[in-house]
């Protein structure tokens, strides 16, 4: 019985580390797929990092039109393809070109770029739709 609570207890705490919840992503929607790379001025600086995280994080929480919001870091490298230059990289989709524009516009992603410009020295963005 201790080693069935054991591994509930397990189960239970590796779904509330690892899981997905509906404030963090919703289904990807092929339609408008936004990918940012950013790479910090200072990247080994913890307050920095913190202060692009959270400002980040506040953006996505509060814009009306993002689907899906992925930030990532890049992992090692096991193959010469795989470019692990950046420090983030940001990937949304959106159910329109039209909703995309609508996020380039919206208050929360300013307010981030006002926020966080100052944090970076190079952004890359490459926007796809869907085939």
């Amino acid at each position: 019985m201790k080693n069935v609570i054991c591994i509930l207890v397990l189960i239970l705490m590796t779904t509330i580390t690892f899981g997905q919840n509906d404030k963090e992503m919703t289904e990807f929607d092929s339609n408008f797929s936004h990918t940012v790379f950013f790479w910090l001025k200072n990247p080994d600086n913890q307050a920095d990092r913190t202060a692009f995280e959270t400002s980040l994080r506040k953006f996505l929480d509060n814009s009306g039109y993002a689907k899906t919001k992925f930030i990532g870091t890049p992992p090692r490298a096991s193959r010469d393809v795989v470019d692990g230059s950046f420090t983030y990289s940001l990937i949304v989709s959106f159910d329109s070109a039209e909703s995309q524009q609508a996020y380039q516009d919206e208050a929360p992603h300013k307010l981030f770029i006002a926020e966080s410009e100052k944090l970076w020295s190079k952004v890359i963005v490459y926007d796809s739709t869907g085939i």
